[in-house]
């Protein structure tokens, strides 16, 4: 019997309802599709490029604003590609970071090849050997409601939560691609002047 999987719309949608000062950074793909359908906000920053690097976006973020819960939302097939990530975010450590991984076992963008956690590499557990404590598989709606309460605080340490969701393609929500104005939107929406 296949487990049932979770809908990457629904769990997107939920991950970012109800939030006030956090910024959300979508990888590349689907997750920035996601993030865009559920609802434009001038603190997302839709990572259009750089395949691997928006944990890595999220860390230097986070540590660069602490009081500011910021919410990396991206792939298993891009958590993957920067899995070194982990050990460098483990390091730091930072209180006001949170990364979920969108996990459907699949490359979607180039065609739905299974990706090494189809094959049993478990994300949360590759995270909790680089050291970050607070990490887990998430299987169920409920699960990731109290992670949307902790992604929009400040906890003891950085949290990963792989969340396993349904293959399949979804329709794009396509949102501004222009990088210059994704910049200083985000630097106003967080009081800074333009670049």
């Amino acid at each position: 019997m296949t487990e049932k999987r979770l809908n990457r719309r629904d769990v997107v949608a939920r991950l970012v309802a109800g939030r006030d000062e956090t910024v959300v950074i979508a990888g590349l793909g689907a997750t920035t599709y996601d993030l865009a359908a559920a609802g434009d906000h001038p603190r997302n920053f839709y990572l259009w490029g750089a395949m691997g690097g928006a944990a890595m976006m999220g860390l230097g973020l986070a540590l660069a604003q602490p009081a500011l819960p910021v919410l990396v939302i991206t792939g298993d097939g891009e958590m993957l590609m920067g899995l070194g990530a982990f050990a460098t975010i483990a390091l730091h450590n930072p209180r006001n970071l949170t990364i979920a991984v969108l996990d459907n076992e699949s490359y979607a963008e180039t065609g739905g090849q299974k990706t090494h956690t189809a094959y049993g590499t478990d994300l949360a557990a590759v995270a909790k050997a680089c050291g970050i404590a607070d990490a887990m598989t998430l299987r169920r709606l409920e699960e990731v409601d109290l992670l949307a309460v902790r992604a929009h605080a400040l906890s003891e340490g950085t949290t990963v939560a792989a969340i396993k969701i349904a293959p399949g393609e979804l329709p794009k929500v396509l949102p501004p691609r222009d990088g210059g104005f994704m910049t200083n939107r985000l630097r106003g929406a967080l009081g800074f002047p333009p670049m």
